[in-house]
């Protein structure tokens, strides 16, 4: 009959040694830590806590590298072996019925990041002509929505308030639209990017949900970045060119032909790796490509 195993014997039996050697805990690092933010803390309260900041900081480098150089300090830790049963209730073991059917690869097509540009592209145009509409018929100037837009990376060249808003300047209007272009293709292409967690309601992607999250994250930020267009933007009409965009973007990627999406064959044949097993073998008589 045999008998139960002792903690002593278990660690014969198993190999396990009796005590592992681990690095000494040490209060440097949190001496460290606390030090480098009362640091920075004075740069908004006080000089005095800054000093003491350094005098932290300068005392928790000492002592965390004097218990690492010239040697690093260890302590023996005891290995106390624990008796784990794994039990269960349970007296049947639960099967998944299958019934015979192929697991489903979802989606199993997508547009690809291509249809997100040309979207995009097209949403430039109709964000342009909506902007230009608005400044026609509630300001009564074309330029003054081109300018206000050159003026978030050139507001030297312009005073917000002022005439010079209204009127055609060839600089502010080269800077207008090279920025509008510009961020309107990364945009479509981060939209395409996107396309296959939505493969079936681009336009919901496009047209709802991308312009109200861009104009609400805008809207938070655009008070840090230039607090003059705060006041000078009106957000209905931006929201509403928001929308345009996405919606007209969708409407472009809908039109495109869906691609067959490739995450249910092997990394070999996406990678192109020709091997045997991998390529089904010919039939005798057939011709090669």
């Amino acid at each position: 009959m045999s008998t139960p195993l002792t903690k002593e014997r278990m660690h014969e039996h198993s190999g396990m040694p009796h005590e592992i050697e681990l690095p000494a805990p040490t209060a440097w690092p949190f001496v460290l830590a606390f030090g480098s933010t009362l640091l920075f803390a004075g740069l908004v309260t006080s000089a005095s806590v800054s000093v003491l900041g350094a005098v932290l900081c300068l005392a928790g480098c000492i002592g965390w590298f004097r218990e690492v150089f010239p040697h690093e300090r260890h302590e023996m830790v005891p290995v106390v072996p624990e008796d784990i049963r794994i039990t269960t209730e349970r007296r049947l073991v639960e099967v998944i019925p299958i019934e015979h059917h192929m697991r489903a690869w979802l989606p199993i097509e997508t547009y690809p990041v291509s249809a997100g540009v040309k979207g995009g592209l097209a949403g430039c145009v109709a964000m342009a002509v909506l902007a230009c509409a608005y400044g026609v018929l509630k300001i009564g100037s074309i330029w003054y929505p081109i300018n206000l837009l050159a003026a978030c990376v050139y507001a030297e060249s312009l005073k917000l308030g002022s005439t010079q808003v209204y009127s055609f300047h060839a600089d502010s209007f080269a800077i207008a639209l090279g920025m509008h272009v510009l961020v309107s293709t990364l945009v479509g292409l981060l939209y395409g990017a996107m396309l296959p967690m939505f493969p079936r309601r681009p336009i919901v992607l496009g047209g709802l949900i991308a312009p109200v999250l861009w104009s609400g994250l805008l809207y938070t930020i655009l008070g840090l970045l230039n607090p003059l267009l705060t006041r000078d933007i009106d957000w209905p009409w931006f929201i509403a060119s928001q929308v345009a965009f996405g919606v007209v973007a969708g409407l472009v990627v809908v039109r495109q032909s869906p691609t067959t999406t490739y995450e249910n064959l092997s990394f070999a044949i996406r990678a192109g790796v020709h091997a045997p097993g991998v390529i089904p073998p010919r039939e005798s008589g057939e011709k090669r490509p």
